[in-house]
Formats: C-alpha cells, sequence, structure tokens
C-alpha cells in the first residue's frame, strides 16, 4: 500500500462549554492547528502518484475560507468542537472529494493529536 500525507495549518477558537465551569477547555481559547490527511492507494496512478498533491488544493481553500481565523463553534454548529470531532469532519469532507482518503488527524498543539480512521 502506498500512502501520502499533506499537513495544513489554521488558527481558530471554540469553547466546550458542555463541560465543567471550571475545566480550562470550558472557557472561549484558541488554537493553531494542524491538519494531516493521509491518502492510500494499493497502485500508483498513470504518473506514478496516489495523487498529485497539487489536487489537495480544494482543501486548503476550504480551510483558509471557513476555518481560519473562526470560531469553530459557529462554523459546526455545536458546541462539542474537539479535535476527534475536527479529524471527523475533515475525513467526511475529503473522502467525498478524494476516494483515497485513508485518515485524518488533527492536532490542537504540538503534543496532542486526534485521528479518525474508519
Amino acid at each position: 500500500m502506498y500512502r501520502i500525507t499533506k499537513e495544513f495549518h489554521f488558527s481558530a477558537s471554540h469553547q466546550l462549554s458542555h463541560l465543567p465551569a471550571d475545566h480550562q477547555c470550558a472557557r472561549l481559547h484558541g488554537h493553531n492547528y494542524v491538519v494531516v490527511v493521509e491518502l492510500a492507494a494499493a497502485e500508483l496512478n498513470d504518473h506514478g502518484f496516489v495523487r498529485d498533491y497539487h489536487e489537495l488544493a480544494p482543501l486548503k481553500r476550504y480551510i483558509d475560507d471557513a476555518f481560519d481565523h473562526r470560531h469553530l463553534n459557529d462554523v459546526l454548529g455545536h458546541d462539542r468542537v474537539t479535535s476527534e470531532c475536527l479529524a471527523r469532519h475533515f475525513y467526511d469532507w475529503c473522502r467525498q472529494r478524494l476516494p483515497e482518503t485513508a485518515a485524518v488527524r488533527v492536532s490542537e498543539t504540538s503534543k496532542t493529536w486526534a485521528e479518525y480512521r474508519p
């Protein structure tokens, strides 16, 4: 199996208001998010790629237009905007457009990662 990844970055705020009031994530706060999309294929295409990295440009535009410097609770329309939720959201978005999508990882900090991989 061949696998490729591409990394994307955005900054945004969120609030996990369903958590206890004394939990730090219950307060409005922000992160510099990192999103890593993994594509996989058993065979390479005629150009020798799983997929040309340039074909991921629509994801970059989507992230820049809909997520960067936004309040994620408003973007996704609910108050449980966790890294896990974002990983699933970006996986579903990518999978509809890029059938080779195998997984998406999202990081809020340099030490924490969440991944959605069916």
